[in-house]
């Protein structure tokens, strides 16, 4: 890198009066997202392809790339060039796809990709702080950082540690102390992005100040621990940005329950309603379980049933065609041994479709998926009646093999063609860590924390703040 640069020098000594003098940070943000080709010579570089120069700059990375902009208006257009900086942003921690994603369609100012070019929008983000995240879902909690890769723990049952629908100051003062503790890292270092699940589904008055009352404790928990902003986000919403969209119907397998919640832009449409069905992960599970101990399978605890669930069950594309057929698979469990089943792949997942056969008294996945884009339709928000018909699965349970396909395929046949064209069931894109990932994208964005966190002065101001959640 030393000799390229002291090439570049050499080859613009004779001219070096008449480059503008600036820091590099007034000359990285070029307007718009079309270059034009260099204005003057590149000097001794003028005998290379252009292309093969491009090459070069790309191989001396970023850091070098913007100290070549500095030299003068040649090198200045040519490193300015959207295309070298999609290659680095593509290098930076996450794909091209979800970073293009989150600078354009998740940020709270809708000229910031126009105004910046993706240089500015690289430094910005190499800029970034950073955050905590934490994903407390219904089943196990997932913990990192988000410029991680994932995250870096998970641990107890959320739901035994903290009790949502009664919360608690000083059990969510004692849960995030114990992130933290868990990271190694002080509470006041870094913002966080937090994800619960979603409770309280109504948007009566009750529900509202459940919820309101939810926020305070977490609100007042976090920041008596001196946490500089913090960024409170519900756990469909966060699945569905995991998704690379911002509307849509989220159908998040809980650990208990399963609901269904309509999203329009980033904003959970209470009015239309979240349809819950009564089932969730465990409840499968202890189908599973009662199952095996009804053909005398013996195990010794739940967590060997929850990794057959995982490792061997599937969702029937035709529940009584699948009855007819003989489907055993093997699995070692460690430390239980080889266990073999048959009918209990596809009889464990059909609890979801047919929640009878476990004894549960509550509507199918399907039907109350389909209730919900019934009153999607009926309402009609916008002129798009489309926004709707995406359904984003989300939650380890949502992995089962074939619930895309089975589920598109009772949906097509429960609701008119003018609903049913078009529906699309998109499973989840990153497994069980789906919304730790969508908090990610959050946590990364070039504008985070300012356009995105509620701040310790903010929240003691609350009376004139109005935190959506």
């Amino acid at each position: 890198m030393a000799m390229l640069l002291k090439k570049v020098w050499e080859s613009v000594t004779n001219r070096r009066s008449s480059c503008p003098s600036s820091h590099v940070d007034s000359v990285i943000s070029p307007p718009g997202y079309t270059k034009s080709p260099p204005p003057s010579s590149l000097g001794a570089f003028d005998r290379l392809p252009i292309d093969v120069v491009f090459q070069i700059v790309k191989l001396v990375g970023p850091k070098d790339a913007a100290r070549l902009s500095v030299v003068c208006k040649s090198w200045r257009s040519l490193v300015s060039d959207d295309r070298l900086w999609i290659y680095f942003l593509q290098s930076y921690h996450d794909t091209w796809n979800s970073v293009f994603f989150a600078e354009t369609n998740l940020q709270k100012f809708s000229s910031h990709i126009a105004k910046s070019s993706f240089m500015r929008i690289y430094r910005q983000r190499v800029q970034v702080p950073g955050a905590v995240i934490v994903d407390g879902g219904s089943g196990y909690y997932k913990f990192g950082w988000s410029k991680y890769a994932c995250p870096s723990g998970r641990s107890a049952t959320f739901s035994e540690f903290v009790n949502i629908e009664f919360p608690s100051y000083f059990r969510f003062r004692n849960f995030f102390a114990t992130i933290y503790s868990r990271m190694q890292v002080k509470a006041s270092a870094q913002p966080i992005v937090l994800s619960l699940p979603l409770r309280n589904y109504d948007d009566t008055e009750s529900a509202r100040a459940s919820r309101r009352q939810l926020k305070e404790a977490i609100y007042t928990a976090l920041f008596d621990m001196d946490v500089p902003a913090v960024c409170a986000v519900n756990q469909a919403t966060l699945a569905l940005y995991a998704a690379q969209r911002t509307s849509g119907i989220v159908v998040n397998i809980g650990f208990q329950v399963t609901s269904v919640v309509p999203i329009l832009h980033g904003k959970v449409m209470r009015t239309v309603g979240v349809e819950v069905v009564d089932v969730g992960g465990l409840k499968l599970t202890e189908f599973l379980r009662e199952q095996m101990q009804r053909n005398n399978i013996n195990f010794r605890s739940l967590y060997t049933a929850r990794t057959l669930k995982e490792k061997l069950c599937y969702i029937a594309a035709d529940y009584e065609v699948e009855l007819s057929k003989d489907t055993p698979a093997s699995l070692e469990v460690p430390g239980e041994g080889w266990f073999t089943l048959s009918k209990e792949r596809f009889t464990t997942g059909e609890v979801l479709f047919q929640p009878h056969i476990a004894g549960v008294h509550t509507k199918g996945l399907h039907e109350a998926v389909a209730l919900c884009m019934d009153h999607c339709h009926a309402i009609g928000f916008t002129g798009d009646d489309t926004w709707f018909k995406t359904v984003v699965l989300s939650g380890g349970t949502a992995l089962l093999p074939g619930l895309v396909g089975r589920l598109e395929k009772e949906l097509h046949g429960l609701l008119p063609s003018s609903i049913s064209k078009g529906i699309r069931v998109v499973s989840p894109a990153y497994g069980a860590d789906t919304a730790w990932f969508g908090a990610k994208l959050i946590g990364n964005l070039s504008t985070f924390p300012e356009s995105w966190c509620v701040t310790n002065k903010q929240f003691r101001r609350k009376p004139r703040l109005n935190l959506v959640w």
